[in-house]
C-alpha cells in the first residue's frame, strides 16, 4: 500500500498544480468561456506568447511611465520603470513603440451587434473587427436588436452560439428587463444564473417589438433578484410625456428639420426617468433592502436636471452610476444638416451649451464613463435619401472610432490621456464586474491598445473601416486625431496596420 501512495503521489501532486494554475489563470467575477485552444499563429499576427512592450508613454494606475510590459500566456506578468528596461532575462521579444502610448484596451459596455437575427444590420464578425480596428479590447452586448431578443436563458443560449468562433475581441452579455420576467422572477433569476452580466431596460418604447417598456414597478421587481446576484441594471431613461406624441404628430412639423425630432424628445423626459429612478436608488446603498443592485443609466443627453438628480442621488450614498457617448460630446444640434439622419439617436443630440456641460461633468467625474450606443441598421431604415428625422431609425454607428473622437474632441476641452483610459477601460470594466480587465498592472489579461495622439487621417472612403455600413456613421467625412496602431487581446496580437488576425478568438464573458 505504501508503494503503491508514494507511486501515486507525485501524478496527485502535478493534477494538483494545474487546476490550481488553471484556476488563478481563469478566476475572475466574470469567467472566460470556453478556453481557446487554437494555434497562435491563427490568434495572433505575432508569433510569441512570452514578449515585451516597451513604450515612453505607458498608462498605468499610477500615471504614464516610461518603460515595458512583459505578457506571456494572455497576462501582464510584469510591469518594469525605465524605458530600454526589460528586468533579468533577455531571451523573450521586444516590441519597441517608442513614443506611441501604450493603454489599456478600451471596454465599451453598450454595444449592438445584432446577432441572431439581424446579421444584415451588423453581427459579430463585423463588429468585433470593428472594434479591434478601433483598440476596443471587450464589447458588452445588448439584449435587443438582436432577434429573438434575450430575455431569457434559452434566448442567451442562442446568443452564445451565434458567437462561437466569430469574436476577434472579448465578449459579455447583457439580459432584458421585461414585464415578462420582471413578472417571473424566475426566469429572470435563471437569466442572470445562466452569465449575463446584468440586464438592461427601457422606460420608453424601445422601438422593437419584442424587447417592450418597463414601469418603474418593475425595475423594483428586477432590482430584488439583482442584489441577490450584485450585478446591475443599466437603463434607457427617458419617460413619455404626452406633449412629446402631439409635436410627433404635428402635420405642421417640417419633418427634415433636425429640429423637429428634438423637439419630441426634451429632456424633461429624461428628467421624469430619473426622477423616478432615485427614488428607487436610495435602497441601494449601503444597509438598504437592495443593498448589492445597482442603477447605471445609459447614454445621458440632459446635462441639466437630469444630471443634478444623479449627483444628489450620488451625494447621498446610492449605488448609481451614468455614462454619456462621444456622439453627443463631439456633436451639437445647431451643427446638424436638415435631412442628414445620420445624427438621429435618442435621447437626441442637444444644443452647444448643454455638450460644453456635458464634457464639464465628464472630467469633473460627475459622469462615471463613456459609451458608444453603436446602434446600426440597414440604409433602408435610415432612410437617408428621404431625410425624414421622425421616421428614420434612431442610433450611430460608431464602435470603431471610439478613440479617436474622445480625443479628439476631449484634449480641447482638456481630457488627458489618464482621464481617456479611465473612462474608457478601467471604469467600464468596474460596472461589468470583470476584474481582470481594465488597466495594465500584474495579473491582469494583456488587453493593449498602442495608438499615437498627434497622428491625424481623414475618415473618408480611403480609410479601413469594419462595421458593416459604414456610410452611415454620422463621423465619416471627420478629420481625426489619435490614430490605432496596434491591438492586443489577452496577448494576441488580433490587429495592425489594418490587418486582423486570421481567426477569431475572442473568448465569450460569463458571470459567476
Amino acid at each position: 500500500m505504501d508503494q503503491f501512495v508514494w507511486r501515486v503521489l507525485p501524478l496527485l501532486t502535478i493534477l494538483v498544480s494545474f487546476l490550481v494554475f488553471f484556476y488563478f489563470q481563469n478566476s475572475d467575477t466574470a469567467q472566460l468561456y470556453p478556453i481557446i485552444k487554437l494555434p497562435r499563429s491563427k490568434c495572433s499576427l505575432l508569433p510569441h506568447h512570452h514578449f515585451w512592450i516597451s513604450s515612453k508613454r505607458i498608462v498605468t494606475p499610477q500615471g504614464i511611465i516610461s518603460g515595458s510590459v512583459e505578457i506571456n500566456e494572455g497576462r501582464i506578468v510584469s510591469v518594469v520603470e525605465g524605458y530600454g528596461k526589460q528586468g533579468q532575462s533577455k531571451q523573450e521579444e521586444i516590441i519597441d513603440y517608442g513614443d506611441a502610448v501604450v493603454m489599456p484596451g478600451l471596454i465599451d459596455v453598450h454595444v449592438h451587434l445584432d446577432e441572431p437575427g439581424r446579421t444584415e444590420w451588423e453581427g459579430f464578425d463585423t463588429g468585433t473587427r470593428a472594434a479591434a480596428a478601433g483598440g476596443v479590447t471587450t464589447v458588452v452586448d445588448m439584449p435587443l436588436n438582436n432577434y429573438p431578443t434575450t430575455v431569457s436563458k434559452e434566448t442567451l443560449k442562442l446568443k452564445l452560439d451565434a458567437a462561437e468562433d466569430k469574436i476577434y475581441v472579448d465578449v459579455g452579455f447583457w439580459g432584458g428587463l421585461v414585464p415578462e420576467n420582471a413578472l417571473n422572477l424566475t426566469i429572470l433569476d435563471d437569466l442572470l444564473s445562466a452569465g449575463v452580466l446584468g440586464v438592461k431596460s427601457f422606460m420608453c418604447p424601445s422601438g422593437i417589438n419584442d424587447f417592450p417598456m418597463t414601469t418603474i414597478d418593475h425595475i423594483k421587481a428586477g432590482l430584488s433578484v439583482l442584489a441577490k446576484y450584485k450585478r446591475p441594471i443599466v437603463v434607457h431613461s427617458e419617460l413619455v410625456q404626452d406633449y412629446g406624441n402631439d409635436l410627433e404628430h404635428d402635420d405642421n412639423r417640417d419633418p427634415h428639420d433636425y429640429l423637429t425630432y428634438l423637439n419630441t424628445r426634451p429632456p424633461s423626459w429624461e428628467e421624469a426617468a430619473i426622477r423616478q429612478l432615485v427614488g428607487v436608488s436610495k435602497d441601494t446603498g449601503i444597509g438598504g433592502s437592495l443593498e448589492g443592485a445597482h442603477i447605471h443609466i445609459v447614454h445621458l443627453s440632459d446635462s441639466s436636471a437630469s444630471l443634478d438628480l444623479i449627483k444628489e442621488a450620488k451625494s447621498r450614498g446610492d449605488s448609481i452610476s451614468v455614462e454619456t457617448c462621444p456622439h453627443y460630446l463631439a456633436f451639437t444640434s445647431e451643427e446638424i444638416p436638415n435631412g442628414d439622419t445620420r445624427f438621429k439617436c435618442s435621447p437626441p443630440i442637444r444644443d452647444a451649451q448643454n455638450k460644453d456641460k456635458l464634457w464639464e461633468a465628464v472630467l469633473e467625474g460627475h459622469i462615471d464613463l463613456l459609451t458608444t450606443d453603436h446602434s446600426p441598421t440597414v440604409p433602408e431604415l435610415k432612410l437617408l435619401e428621404e431625410g425624414d428625422f421622425l421616421k428614420a431609425w434612431g442610433g450611430i454607428s460608431s464602435l470603431q472610432f471610439n478613440l479617436p473622437v474622445t480625443w479628439s474632441y476631449g484634449k480641447k476641452y482638456g481630457l488627458t490621456i489618464e482621464q481617456l483610459s479611465l473612462l474608457w477601460s478601467k471604469r467600464p470594466a468596474a460596472l461589468a464586474g470583470i476584474e481582470s480587465k481594465g488597466t495594465i498592472e500584474v495579473g491582469n489579461h494583456a488587453d493593449i491598445v498602442v495608438w499615437q495622439p498627434e497622428q491625424e487621417f481623414d475618415l473618408d472612403d480611403n480609410y479601413p473601416v469594419f462595421i458593416k455600413h459604414y456610410e452611415l456613421s454620422a463621423y465619416m467625412g471627420s478629420r481625426l486625431s489619435g490614430k490605432v496602431m496596434d491591438t492586443y487581446v489577452r496577448g494576441n496580437l488580433v490587429f495592425k496596420d489594418g490587418k486582423h488576425a486570421p481567426a477569431a478568438c475572442g473568448v465569450q464573458i460569463l458571470a459567476t
